[in-house]
């Protein structure tokens, strides 16, 4: 057997076995869904069924950490297909047909994980815990007063436009942007928002760095959205918000809410940082 003809059957056999685990992932969270459900449907909330739904929360945070593992090896072996097709096609014509089934093959698989971490992570915040109304109110009023802002009520998340909310290609807040974080952070540390945490995601499109010192601070556009997030995070602990209560995730390019333009030109609205008000210890 060929060397081609080996990389295709265990390339094959891993996108089914992939499948097979997102199934089997996808299984898991239905139900956990399903039961928190069953629970806010019978009434009030009690203190032991809210510790139940934050270890749901922490469980499903935890299912897609494991996805986004997976669809990383997924999109390194996507990579590591489409250098090899290159190889091929300057060299023959032989097995490029297969390989490009391959490389289909393994983007449908990528687009299957990043549907089903986008629905887990749209339903991660909906196990039933609703922000106080107090709280919800404030929220409200801060997005309605700041156009860099937008509060989404059912999820408990504050969407920042980076455009705004950063100094181009740089993960400085903007001088403009510092009395934001400042009113979110007196917010933070109101009686009504004591017993919620801050989840700070970033997320970029899907231009690449391009200026050498730029790339120097930030490799990628993962490092540029981490450190977006971190930025985020550093000036709400500096003004009271306790750091325990604090966390920071970075996507990067893979989390786009609009397509990007072709050829790497990228959509403002994937610009962003998202922040999710949780239950503490969620």
């Amino acid at each position: 057997m060929s060397e081609g003809a080996i990389g295709d059957r265990f390339l094959t056999g891993n996108v089914k076995s992939r499948k097979g685990m997102t199934m089997k992932y996808a299984r898991v969270s239905f139900i956990t869904l399903l039961s928190a459900a069953v629970i806010v449907c019978t009434g009030c909330v009690s203190q032991e069924q809210y510790e139940d739904l934050k270890g749901q929360n922490r469980f499903q945070q935890k299912t897609i950490s494991d996805l986004q593992a997976e669809l990383n090896a997924v999109q390194v072996s996507r990579d590591q297909c489409v250098k090899q097709l290159e190889t091929l096609s300057r060299q023959s014509n032989v097995n490029i047909g297969s390989k490009s089934q391959e490389i289909a093959a393994l983007e449908a698989t990528i687009e299957e994980k990043n549907a089903l971490i986008n629905k887990l992570n749209a339903a991660l915040l909906k196990s039933g815990i609703k922000l106080p109304m107090e709280l919800s109110v404030m929220l409200q009023d801060f997005a309605r007063g700041n156009e860099m802002v937008s509060f989404d009520e059912e999820t408990g998340m504050l969407k920042f436009k980076s455009d705004l909310l950063f100094e181009l290609g740089s993960d400085k807040v903007a001088a403009g942007a510092v009395g934001s974080i400042q009113t979110l952070a007196k917010i933070m540390k109101s009686e009504q928002a004591k017993d919620f945490d801050v989840i700070i995601a970033g997320h970029t499109d899907d231009v690449p760095i391009g200026k050498p010192e730029t790339r120097a601070l930030h490799p990628t556009n993962w490092h540029l959205s981490v450190n977006r997030g971190i930025s985020v995070l550093n000036m709400m602990s500096q003004n009271g918000v306790e750091p325990t209560r604090l966390s920071v995730r970075g996507f990067g390019e893979y989390r786009p809410v609009a397509p990007n333009a072709p050829g790497n030109k990228g959509n403002a609205a994937n610009r962003r940082v998202e922040l999710f008000i949780v239950p503490k210890g969620a």
